[in-house]
């Protein structure tokens, strides 16, 4: 899912490959013995409240003592059975019999008896799978940082953005101030010359008035 998504393609949860578990029993519990001739369970999950919803994940229950027990006949020859019969072969006979009957068989006994003769060449095909675990967890706990360090960046940026939405609204708000104590200042001094024209309206008023009234005394 990580990988997908680190695409950049289109791509929904529906695009992923499912997973199939497969258990294989070689002595399988006894419940699986109610059901004669059934060795292969298929199943998924279902949601008690009758949800329908498709998971990636399905499993196949193998019971191997099961299919062991079943009697075999020449017409169910089939690729599947011929796996299981491989699995659940216990002797030379009977490994000799399934080659004369899936001859393509024949080279994986070969490498089963030579694996059995230099088992450490197991232990080195333990070590590569192993070593591809790794690489792919080690992929997926990259795909993990990255992912991370995408969501720190988003976020970050999203704080610088808002920082700078802040900081420009605060700048706005700065210049209203200014503006209103500059529209405030002026209007200030429109008063102030508004004052002063009235008192020298009113200076000159009183001047007239000391004028008539000395001119009144004269004439008396």
């Amino acid at each position: 899912y990580a990988r997908l998504r680190g695409t950049g393609k289109h791509f929904t949860y529906r695009d992923i490959k499912k997973v199939y578990v497969i258990v294989l029993f070689e002595e399988s519990p006894a419940v699986f013995h109610k059901y004669p001739g059934k060795y292969i369970h298929y199943g998924k999950t279902t949601f008690d409240t009758g949800l329908e919803l498709e998971l990636l994940q399905e499993f196949f229950l193998i019971a191997l003592d099961v299919f062991r027990e079943i009697p075999y006949t020449e017409d169910e020859k089939s690729e599947q059975r011929a796996w299981l019969s491989l699995l659940t072969t216990e002797n030379l006979e009977d490994a000799e019999q399934l080659i004369r009957e899936y001859p393509w068989l024949e080279e994986i006994y070969q490498e089963i008896a030579v694996l059995r003769r230099k088992p450490e060449e197991v232990l080195g095909m333990w070590s590569e799978a192993l070593r591809m675990l790794d690489e792919n967890s080690l992929k997926y706990y990259v795909d993990e940082l990255r992912e991370q360090v995408k969501v720190a960046e988003e976020k970050a940026e999203e704080e610088r953005k808002k920082a700078e939405e802040e900081k420009k609204k605060a700048e706005e708000e700065r210049k209203k101030i200014e503006e209103e104590k500059k529209k405030a200042e002026e209007e200030k001094d429109v008063l102030l010359q508004e004052r002063n024209s009235a008192l020298a309206e009113k200076d000159a008023e009183i001047e007239a008035l000391k004028k008539q009234i000395a001119k009144l005394k004269e004439n008396t």
